[in-house]
């Protein structure tokens, strides 16, 4: 009996999956516990394994759908197996098996009918699509339309109810006229439909100057043709005219709109900044590098989080409706930037695993984190997020807050600098030190300025007797 592949859910927030790639095709074997597909959620992509063996009868959902979970994305079953009672009346690929079939009678019949017959052309009726109005087409013609670049939307379909078919997208391909890349960006962001006009550049080709409303060009009627120039040449009266294109958010992007989005409408966010010698940091990172043990700025700067974390709860603590929930454990977010956006994944008990332990985990996650091979587990359940940029020459910045979390440390550069210092004989005198800006970002709904001062003086304590964190 035939399966239903459905769109998993990947942890406890994710409504919707985008399906990046099927590793087997239709009609090829399946076989349980072996990767079947790839997809994207708002954290991370994923290789999904199948569940049951069989043949891949139909994939619903090809490549690049957005798709909720729990929905189906594809069929496995025998060979042969009778499947329309799964696909249901109106979907797409019913659809184009029923004209596929349709056509397949067609030709038959005109196969069996007598040699002096006339032959009867019955083409099937062309469905205008109206603006707007949605779009049904099969697996195979969107397929194609998206390797010759064109809107699905625009195509007349001949399949039943109007549905595109793979030979509609492939007749509009082969009608649709020649044009140069500008003239095609032009024409989309103006709204010109390109059908009835004719192309003066080589081998009938419509350049920009043949559009509606172009200025005529000064060149001599010798000069070259224009898609054998630089496309700049092509811009009327000698200005170059720009259009736009248009991407769709990835999951991840989306998230991070929406988290991001929520966080600045619940929380009631406000920062300190405060500026901190890292002198002695500094002097206990080179003592572990002498020592063979690679630690980074950000993992003293998590472990001396970690430790004012404990030192003020409510710090760690977050806002659940009309309650403080406060949490026994201490679990550092670090901000990674990875390709089309960013994640947290979260060091846990960092306030218990010293040092040395945070730099292993830290060097751990980064690398899952860029190898897009994170779980659920590793960037869910943390209670406070550290951001650094400094290695982006950034002096200091302001970091949103990551809920369900009350706070956030973003972390700038450091840098020599003069600063005034005061000897032991009441002297001032300038000397250069290494500093760096520390901002606290936090909910004021739950931590006063005062207390979220105290953090940060205790961050600033710890960075500056750095011994406190051995």
């Amino acid at each position: 009996m035939a399966s239903i592949v459905i769109m998993p859910k990947q942890g406890l927030m994710m409504e919707e999956g985008t399906i990046t790639k099927w590793l087997v095709k239709e009609g090829e074997q399946v076989t349980a516990g072996k990767p079947l597909f790839e997809m994207e959620t708002d954290k991370l992509t994923i290789t999904m394994d199948a569940e049951v063996s069989g043949t891949l009868l139909k994939i619903i959902h090809p490549e690049g759908d957005v798709v909720p979970i729990t929905q189906p994305i594809a069929i496995v079953g025998a060979p042969g197996e009778d499947i329309s009672a799964l696909l249901g009346g109106e979907s797409p690929a019913a659809e184009a098996a029923a004209a596929e079939a349709a056509a397949a009678e067609a030709a038959s019949a005109e196969a069996a009918a007598p040699v002096e017959a006339t032959p009867i052309e019955v083409a099937a009726p062309v469905v205008e699509h109206v603006p707007g109005e949605r779009v049904f087409s099969s697996p195979r013609a969107r397929l194609r339309a998206e390797e010759n670049g064109v809107d699905i939307a625009a195509v007349p379909g001949s399949g039943p109810d109007g549905l595109v078919i793979e030979r509609d997208v492939l007749g509009y391909v082969s009608n649709k006229p020649a044009v140069t890349p500008l003239a095609a960006n032009v024409a989309k962001a103006q709204g010109i439909d390109l059908a009835g006009i004719t192309g003066t550049g080589a081998n009938g080709k419509i350049t920009t100057a043949d559009l509606p409303g172009a200025v005529p060009s000064a060149a001599p009627a010798a000069a070259p043709a224009a898609d054998t120039v630089p496309a700049a040449v092509e811009a009327p009266a000698g200005q170059l005219t720009r259009g736009t294109h248009t991407e769709k958010m990835s999951g991840m992007r989306k998230a991070i709109s929406k988290n991001m989005l929520a966080s600045k409408s619940t929380n009631a966010q406000t920062n300190h900044r405060m500026v901190v010698d890292m002198t002695a940091a500094i002097a206990l990172r080179k003592q572990y590098k002498d020592l063979g043990i690679k630690i980074s700025y950000n993992d003293i700067i998590v472990r001396a989080c970690a430790k004012a974390l404990t030192d003020m709860p409510i710090v760690n603590a977050s806002v659940d409706g009309n309650n403080i929930v406060y949490h026994d454990y201490v679990n550092v977010g670090t901000a990674v930037s990875v390709p089309g956006g960013l994640i947290v994944p979260v060091i846990k008990d960092a306030d218990i695993i010293g040092l040395s332990g945070i730099a292993a985990k830290s060097a751990e996650l980064i690398e899952k984190a860029r190898d897009g091979k994170l779980t659920d587990s590793d960037y869910h359940g943390g209670t406070f997020t550290v951001s650094s940029l400094g290695m982006f020459d950034l002096d200091d910045f302001v970091a949103i807050i990551n809920p369900p979390e009350s706070a956030i440390l973003a972390v700038g550069k450091i840098a020599k600098t003069p600063v005034v210092v005061t000897s032991d004989e009441g002297e001032d005198e300038i000397v250069i030190k290494s500093m760096c800006a520390l901002c606290l970002s936090y909910d004021h709904r739950i931590i006063d300025g005062a207390e979220a001062a105290k953090f940060l003086q205790k961050v600033k304590s710890y960075l500056q007797n750095p011994v406190l964190l051995i």
